[in-house]
């Protein structure tokens, strides 16, 4: 088995506010995702990435992060097993952040020994 990172990506709707009942929903999608990937053993770890950041540039200039003003942002990750790549595409594409309108970007990691 190879390892994989599945990158939520999506576009922020700052108008949007969910409700109670929609966030539960969103919720359980996520769970019920990720819990069927790890019903079949191919689960290694998530996050949801936070609003938090800096980025440390070559010439030691620090900026704040990440920005509004991008069309997009990384709003969390998977780590899975998978045979190959395109197994781990068709595991993504039960993905919750494809519901709204977003993606997911898999890459495959390369161990460093």
């Amino acid at each position: 088995m190879n390892e994989f990172m599945m990158i939520f990506r999506h576009t922020p709707n700052p108008d949007f506010k969910m409700s109670p009942e929609q966030m539960q929903t969103s919720i359980k999608q996520w769970q019920d995702w990720i819990g069927g990937i790890a019903a079949q053993g191919k689960f290694i770890a998530t996050n949801q990435l936070g609003f938090e950041g800096k980025t440390l540039k070559s010439n030691k200039v620090i900026t704040d992060g990440p920005y509004a003003e991008l069309k997009e942002i990384v709003g969390g990750y998977v780590l899975c097993k998978a045979a190959n790549i395109d197994e781990a595409i068709s595991m993504a594409e039960g993905c919750p952040i494809l519901y709204i309108g977003g993606h997911v970007e898999v890459r495959n990691i390369m161990k460093i020994n």
